[in-house]
């Protein structure tokens, strides 16, 4: 029942928004407040210098955003959001939680190391398109800056046939942020993410500090 209350809602968003745009007349001021929904090849960047590379790694992110104008016209605006975003990595760095303590080791010899995390996410952006009140098909460039809180995370490998899993390790950022650029025509629009923070916090690895941060680029979809 929830689900279905929740599914009016979005379509009452929706027809409300789609009915004023079409009493809108050009010149008039409009806002563009959108849904997106964008997927995202993913990789770790900045790893300790013994670990050499990630396997397929992707990225899910699904959230409103509010646009609030700045000018008549409609084409400069700042927009403010909420949304969800789910992550999955395939990595050779080693997570184990023993003790109390998050431990990091060198997993290149491990069957399957895998990493995953669910997220809320808070973009905030500064936009410029092309559109007018009447004009929904249009060229943009968004950019801005996203806000993590980690909602969950989880780190499972296989070891000489025994599998292995560790949740919400303690050395885990539980808030990130990172730069945003969507830039296209229409619906469909490349989309970066790149993270200005480590996953995680007073962690080291042979004596040096961890700083794997999280870059994605993919495709980004506004829906009116």
């Amino acid at each position: 029942m929830k689900k279905f209350y929740f599914l009016l809602f979005l379509l009452f968003c929706f027809f409300t928004n789609y009915a004023q745009k079409d009493s809108l007349q050009i010149g008039d001021k409009y806002a563009e407040d959108q849904f997106y929904l964008s997927v995202s090849y993913a990789q770790f960047f900045n790893q300790p210098q013994q670990i050499t590379k990630s396997g397929f790694s992707y990225g899910l992110s699904i959230g409103f955003l509010k646009d609030i104008t700045l000018n008549k016209q409609g084409n400069f605006s700042f927009a403010v959001g909420v949304g969800y975003g789910f992550d999955s990595f395939s990595h050779e760095l080693k997570v184990e939680e023993i003790n109390g303590n998050t431990v990091f080791s060198n997993g290149s010899n491990l069957t399957t190391n895998n990493y995953t995390a669910s997220n809320l996410e808070f973009p905030l952006e500064i936009r410029w398109r092309t559109s007018n009140a009447k004009r929904y098909d249009f060229w943009r460039i968004y950019g801005g800056i996203k806000f993590l809180y980690n909602l969950s995370n989880k780190f499972d490998f296989t070891e000489n046939s025994s599998s292995f899993q560790y949740k919400n390790v303690n050395a885990y950022r539980k808030f990130q942020y990172g730069l945003t650029l969507s830039a296209g025509y229409d619906e469909f629009n490349f989309n970066v993410f790149y993270s200005l923070t480590p996953i995680f916090e007073n962690a080291s690895f042979n004596g040096a500090s961890i700083d794997t941060s999280v870059l994605k680029f993919g495709l980004i979809f506004y829906i009116l």
